[in-house]
């Protein structure tokens, strides 16, 4: 739709001396926004008609070149942002006009951004922010631009470029959450106004699908734990699935960093990578066997998953993604020779351990029925705030 740039005498205000402000209105989109020329006029002296001052008025050559300045200013700059496609809004048009705008690009900040997570050891973090880069970059060509530039219709349009690639939509939701969360950065940084904030109309809500469960049951975890093999990585496997389930669902990589410095007073402690929760699980006897197992295998580690060797971060976030892509392609086997429901992963115990523990009536504001990434955090939560007394009598209900 059209941008206009008129100016008119604002007769609804009126100055002591009688006089009304000249202002100039933008109309886009059935909207308007009046700004002061920061001059006025008396009424007899404006022509109305043709939206400029009479051939009587007083200092008409001086207002005029104002009035033509300005409106001319600002159809530079709509002629500019229309030859190059690029949408916008009365406010955006206002802040460029007036030198408004935070010089700090949409790509400096993806950058200053990423840099950080890695200096932090965040570094699945980071690949996520590297990977939405990388998909905005080839969706636009580039990302010289500022965050004012990107609107809803920017955001539906990158929208339809990710269907045309065959995204998933929980893909697309992913790239959209993780957009919103470095624009909110933004804003915080004061790189730009709340006022531009796109996600308030365009819903990323909308492009969540629920999340296949990934449970299966008490008697398919026994039918895990008996399966034989001698197979080395099998073998581990197994006692990672068996230890991740019996120790309150806790994840590949926190298990990878354990020590026996985690194992205070028969209880598993730990500060969770990903949230930076404290944990505190009780140890069971089974769970105690299993660590037994590997006792001098592991390094300093209770687990033979990192070593000394593995001394950066860039070293150890390499080991992880290898041992678990080996440990997760054993349990699909087994899963599949035990002919279970569901492919079997590392993070069904997780899931399963969750479910378990609802189905054996505890509390569902404790825990979570699904444990994907829309509910980990009430995960989280449930392990928190439990008192451990209520903790260890619910633990009893996983064998």
């Amino acid at each position: 739709m059209s941008c206009t740039v008129n100016v008119l005498c604002y007769k609804s205000k009126t100055l002591l001396n009688g006089e009304h402000p000249l202002m100039i209105c933008i109309s886009k989109e059935s909207k308007r926004k009046y700004l002061s020329l920061g001059v006025s006029i008396l009424p007899q002296h404006w022509d109305a008609e043709k939206n400029r001052p009479k051939r009587n008025c007083p200092n008409k050559d001086l207002i005029q070149k104002l009035i033509n300045e300005k409106t001319n200013l600002y159809t530079e700059h709509i002629l500019d942002l229309k030859a190059t496609n690029r949408e916008f809004t009365i406010a955006n048009l206002v802040d460029k006009v007036n030198g408004v705008s935070n010089k700090c690009t949409v790509q400096q900040l993806f950058d200053i951004h990423i840099a950080q997570l890695r200096q932090q050891g965040r570094l699945k973090y980071a690949s996520t922010f590297k990977e939405l880069n990388n998909s905005l970059v080839e969706f636009n060509h580039h990302l010289d631009i500022l965050f004012s530039d990107i609107n809803t219709t920017w955001l539906k349009k990158y929208e339809t470029w990710l269907r045309s690639r065959g995204l998933a939509e929980n893909s697309i939701g992913v790239r959209f959450r993780t957009f919103r969360a470095i624009y909110n950065r933004a804003i915080e940084d004061n790189i730009v106004k709340q006022e531009y904030y796109p996600f308030r109309s365009y819903k990323v809500a909308k492009l969540h699908t629920e999340t296949i469960k990934r449970a299966i049951t008490k008697g398919e975890i026994e039918k895990i734990i008996s399966y034989q093999s001698d197979n080395k990585y099998t073998r581990l496997a197994i006692d990672l699935f068996y230890f991740s389930y019996l120790c309150a669902g806790i994840n590949f990589k926190d298990i990878a960093y354990l020590t026996r410095n985690n194992i205070v007073d028969n209880r598993l402690i730990y500060t969770r990578k990903k949230t930076k929760k404290l944990i505190k699980v009780p140890l069971q006897a089974k769970v105690l066997n299993i660590i037994q197992k590997y006792e001098g295998e592991a390094d300093m580690y209770l687990f033979p998953i990192l070593s000394k060797m593995h001394e950066t971060d860039i070293q150890q976030a390499n080991r992880l993604h290898k041992v678990m892509a080996k440990i997760n392609k054993n349990l699909k086997i087994i899963g599949k020779e035990l002919k279970l429901p569901i492919s079997l992963t590392t993070y069904v115990a997780r899931h399963t351990y969750a479910t378990v523990l609802k189905r054996s009536g505890v509390n569902t504001s404790i825990i979570s029925e699904s444990l994907g990434h829309s509910s980990e955090k009430v995960t989280q939560i449930y392990l928190d705030s439990f008192e451990n007394s209520k903790i260890d009598e619910a633990m009893k209900n996983l064998l």
